[in-house]
């Protein structure tokens, strides 16, 4: 019985250690280790074992895909049966330029998709004249071309299916990713 009442009073502990305010969180940006140190009040068993766990890295490896889309975006969007980048098209690249600047060992494909309009042929001709376009963007900002190949897919791999302006929007696209990280 008195194990029963201790396990409910540690339960109670830790649900309420948990419990964090909704402007706290947003502040701590990530840091969830900070509010299991407030379970020191539960077992030393327990207080041991989180005050010997290293602390894990936050975010994404350095030069890697994940880095590069959650810290600089991995895509550019074109206009309907265009391959010009837009204003924003160039902003997103110039930083994806500096990002390859900051790891020169990386390596990158651009992809080109078109929407699903068109035939297969004519579709492939526009993808890969939109990754090219990316490319050359890139190698004028200062990127060695060595470090960039492309590949058209057409309309052969929509991120968005539907037959309609808004899925269109988002398969006429260049991507760009990854081949060789930082540091492989």
């Amino acid at each position: 019985m008195r194990l029963k009442l201790i396990s409910m009073v540690v339960a109670f502990a830790f649900v309420a250690a948990c419990e964090t305010a909704p402007e706290q969180s947003a502040a701590s940006s990530g840091t969830g280790a900070s509010t299991s140190s407030t379970s020191s009040t539960t077992t030393s068993s327990s207080t041991t074992s989180s005050a010997t766990v290293a602390p894990q890295p936050q975010g994404p490896q350095a030069g890697s895909q994940e880095d590069l889309v959650v810290n600089v975006g991995d895509r550019v969007f074109f206009g309907f049966d265009k391959y010009n980048l837009t204003g924003e098209a160039r902003s997103v690249l110039e930083k994806q330029a500096a990002w390859l600047k900051r790891y020169p060992s990386v390596t990158v494909m651009i992809e080109g998709h078109a929407d699903e309009r068109g035939t297969r042929e004519y579709n492939l001709g526009l993808g890969d004249r939109r990754a090219n376009s990316v490319k050359d963007y890139l190698v004028a900002l200062g990127i060695s071309p060595g470090r960039i190949k492309t590949i058209s897919y057409g309309k052969e791999r929509p991120v968005a299916l539907g037959s309609n302006e808004q899925a269109w929007a988002q398969n006429r696209r260049g991507v760009t990713t990854v081949t060789r990280a930082a540091g492989s």
